[in-house]
């Protein structure tokens, strides 16, 4: 097989992508060497019994022999895994339901619209932020949904202690359709030029960042359309630059599998693994799903740093650079690069929904373009402070 880093070693593009180098890896199976504990592998997908591991996850080194497998599964093996009964809390996930369900419909009767990033407007509803709203509205409920030690450990497994748990709420009617084939966060959340000018070692790196996962709240038969999954294909390493070519995507649609779920199954996967809701072609399920985005702790920067004070002080200097050519486009550019903020998120998707993309203006944009329109001070610094309530909680 072709080596895709050596091919194109400092970034990748589209028009270095290539289909047969998918191919191969996903023509990989999944052997019972790979997962000893689980139940059973079914479709290349590792299925473990929760109460079958139960007592490995109580001591000590054996949780550490099983989160060293989940951890080898999600980075070099099939890339997914499920728990089944991960919550074992039948009411509790009930529960949790109908209070989603309550904040669907009173966030719909205030106008709001939880746009999905990956499928039509209109086909689901979708609830951002999803653990605070809970916690909030019934934290007794939340307690009882996350009290897995199951989800804490495969999240501790692959992105170590002091991981950051955030929840997206995606709830899909009869008739909603599938989703495109993509990636996920970070890079999946960014335009194909934004992402192919990230360097090929960051394209390794961000998927070790974040994990993905879903906890069912009901029983999911293959006809609700739980997720699509392509096993192995995760390992490949231009993925972000290729899950948009028709190719990719065309050869996802014929290869793609799906397990059904059941009421407190969770499934996890890497964020690289090419993926996408299932169309629920049932007449009476209306599929709900609890999403749950996990993060790196070293997600963050060692100091905290006050951009939107600096950016203000700086915008009247580095427009009058412009005006009188004193600085050039390049050191403007790396001027503003080190004081505002160049990434979308966190963010409160409620307020701050994507704009023209997957993710939201950032700082910085929103700076360039302010000296694209001249912009007077006091308004950039309006817009700056509306940037930022729209940010906040």
């Amino acid at each position: 097989m072709k080596d895709s880093v050596s091919a194109q070693p400092g970034y990748f593009a589209p028009e270095d992508c290539n289909l047969d180098d998918l191919k191969a890896l996903t023509a990989q199976e999944t052997t019972p060497e790979q997962a000893p504990r689980a139940a059973e592998i079914l479709k290349n997908i590792p299925v473990y019994q929760m109460h079958d591991i139960s007592a490995d996850l109580a001591d000590e080194k054996t949780r550490a022999q099983l989160m060293a497998e989940w951890a080898g599964i999600l980075l070099t093996g099939p890339g997914v895994l499920v728990l089944r009964g991960a919550c074992r809390n039948s009411g509790a996930l009930d529960r949790a339901s109908q209070v989603f369900e309550e904040i669907i419909a009173a966030e719909k009767s205030a106008g709001g619209e939880g746009a999905d990033h990956f499928a039509a407007s209109g086909a689901n509803d979708r609830i951002w932020n999803a653990l605070q709203k809970l916690c909030e509205r019934d934290p007794e409920t939340f307690m009882h949904c996350f009290a897995s030690p199951g989800i804490d450990a495969v999240c501790e497994a692959w992105l170590g202690k002091g991981y950051q748990m955030t929840a997206q709420v995606n709830l899909v009617h009869p008739g909603g359709a599938a989703q495109l084939a993509h990636r996920d966060y970070h890079l999946g959340f960014q335009t194909s030029e934004v992402s192919a000018a990230f360097p090929a070692h960051v394209h390794a790196l961000s998927p070790v960042l974040t994990l993905q996962g879903a906890v069912a709240h009901m029983d999911m038969p293959v006809e609700s359309g739980p997720t699509r999954l392509l096993p192995f294909s995760q390992a490949y390493l231009p993925g972000y630059a290729a899950w948009r070519l028709e190719d990719f995507r065309a050869y996802f649609e014929e290869n793609s599998v799906q397990l059904p779920l059941e009421k407190g199954d969770a499934l996890f996967f890497s964020p690289a693994l090419f993926h996408a809701a299932g169309a629920n072609i049932s007449s009476d399920i209306h599929r709900l799903a609890n999403l749950l985005q996990i993060s790196s702790p070293f997600g963050r920067a060692m100091e905290t740093v006050d951009r939107t004070s600096m950016c203000k002080l700086l915008y009247p200097h580095i427009s009058n650079a412009a005006v009188n050519g004193t600085l050039s486009v390049a050191e403007r550019a790396a001027a503003i690069a080190a004081v505002a903020e160049g990434y979308s998120f966190p963010t409160n998707l409620d307020l701050d929904p994507p704009s023209g993309g997957l993710a939201p203006q950032t700082q910085q944009a929103f700076f360039h373009q302010a000296l694209e329109e001249d912009l007077d001070a006091d308004t950039f610094a309006d817009r700056l402070d509306q940037m930022d309530a729209r940010r906040l909680p």
